[in-house]
């Protein structure tokens, strides 16, 4: 006779931290939705208390007076399983490692954290056979880290592209489609909730580079630290660069690109974020408001295209409640935590070597010869030069060059050499293309 080992399994002890937008809805979702979930995993869930600073703060539930704690350290300690909500790099760092030391697996939606700390709570978790998972800490509900983790395990992954940050997709969107100013398209940002008050995380990049370091070193097998990931945000984004774009059919989009580069001595990985400018046909042209989307292409499986909710409480939640469940699984049916893979190992590409087209904007003296001019820099540095537009105006000309690909380190040196050139009044705009 078969018996179901999750028959009589005991309560699962759920600590949750933090009890913010996603917080406090991975709390009503735990509470309202236990008997469903105890069914899902073959274990009641637990909830024995969630960890917040401030235990008389108003919040968006309404949850129970008496799981309230601000003593996390003990909440920690009592748990079989630690969701952290809480954001920042401290506490959360000490107190998931406490866990972990103690055994507790661990959900985590921080992106700061794993992006810094990741390598140090991996190896935390292998040393006790725990498990740390963090599929809403990229991409919000859109599930990519557990494919890139388990359903292309057996592919190789040669490029990652998308949109990570739906703030500052929701920014440029606003400024292609109502005409608003980068300052306007925030202040309705802010107002409805995607930005912060301090809004620098997003429009500079580095939310979007965090999620860039985490989705490169799950793909590539290689830790993929933070400060390599080349990173430019939104803020020079200006109406004319916008305006260009719109006349060349193409839209403005902050993009995350990890990939693989063919160079003299094998294989390396390139992370980066930064503006570029997308075919209006484009998929990721077509991501609107404050959507995320991104691109996996791997060797067999071709394509794929992973689109969805990037942030929000419910949204976010369903992503923390996916990993909660998945270990909670494991805690029933036995085995040790998956450890994450960094076997490849292969080494980080310098920014110089990126190949890319680009569109650069100047405005220059408005007198015979200085096309001829400035075209020769960029042959000078080895950039071929695609497409040229000259718009003459009062002793002063727009001059707008397209170039076939080129490296970084080539491009940089033509920016060098056009900044030193007498005719040259100043550089409006460098854009990356993307086809």
């Amino acid at each position: 006779m078969n018996h179901d080992r999750t028959d009589h399994y005991r309560s699962l002890r759920i600590a949750l931290l933090g009890a913010g937008s996603v917080g406090s809805q991975v709390a009503r979702l735990l509470l309202e939705h236990r008997d469903e979930l105890a069914a899902r995993v073959g274990a009641p869930l637990e909830l024995v208390g969630i960890g917040v600073r401030d235990v008389a703060a108003k919040r968006d539930v309404d949850l129970p007076a008496a799981l309230l704690t601000d003593d996390l350290g003990t909440l920690v300690a009592s748990a079989d399983i630690v969701v952290e909500l809480l954001g920042g790099i401290e506490p959360a760092r000490s107190l998931l490692l406490d866990a972990l030391a103690a055994g507790a697996d661990v959900v985590t939606a921080n992106k700061a954290l794993i992006a810094a700390h990741g390598p140090e709570l991996f190896r935390a978790a292998e040393t006790v056979g725990a498990q740390v998972n963090y599929e809403a800490a990229v991409g919000g509900a859109i599930p990519i880290i557990r494919p890139l983790e388990q359903s292309l395990a057996g592919d190789r992954v040669m490029r990652v592209m998308g949109i990570v940050n739906g703030t500052t997709n929701f920014i440029l969107d606003r400024m292609h489609t109502e005409g608003a100013t980068l300052e306007e398209a925030l202040a309705i940002a802010t107002e409805l909730g995607y930005a912060e008050a301090d809004p620098t995380a997003d429009i500079e990049g580095f939310d979007a580079a965090s999620k860039a370091t985490i989705l490169a070193s799950l793909a590539f097998h290689t830790v993929v630290p933070v400060e390599v990931v080349h990173r430019q945000g939104i803020t020079g984004v200006t109406d004319a660069m916008v305006e260009q774009a719109e006349r060349n059919d193409r839209v403005l989009k902050l993009v995350a690109i990890c990939e693989r580069l063919a160079g003299e001595g094998g294989e390396a990985v390139s992370a980066r974020v930064h503006p570029v400018s997308l075919p209006a046909t484009h998929p990721l042209a077509a991501v609107r408001e404050a959507k995320n989307a991104i691109f996996v292409t791997a060797e067999s499986a071709g394509d794929l295209m992973f689109y969805g909710a990037g942030a929000g409480g419910p949204e976010t939640a369903s992503a923390v409640l996916g990993d909660l469940v998945s270990i909670a699984r494991r805690h029933v049916l036995g085995g040790p935590g998956a450890a994450a893979s960094t076997h490849a190992d292969l080494p980080i590409a310098p920014f110089g070597d990126v190949l890319a087209r680009h569109e650069l904007a100047l405005t220059v003296a408005d007198r015979s010869g200085v096309l001829a001019g400035v075209a020769g820099l960029f042959a000078e540095h080895g950039v071929s030069v695609e497409s040229v537009r000259q718009d003459p105006a009062d002793g002063e000309a727009s001059l707008v060059l397209g170039t076939h690909t080129a490296s970084e380190a080539r491009i940089a040196a033509v920016l060098d050499a056009l900044e030193a050139h007498p005719d040259v009044e100043r550089i409006d705009s460098v854009i990356r293309l993307i086809d």
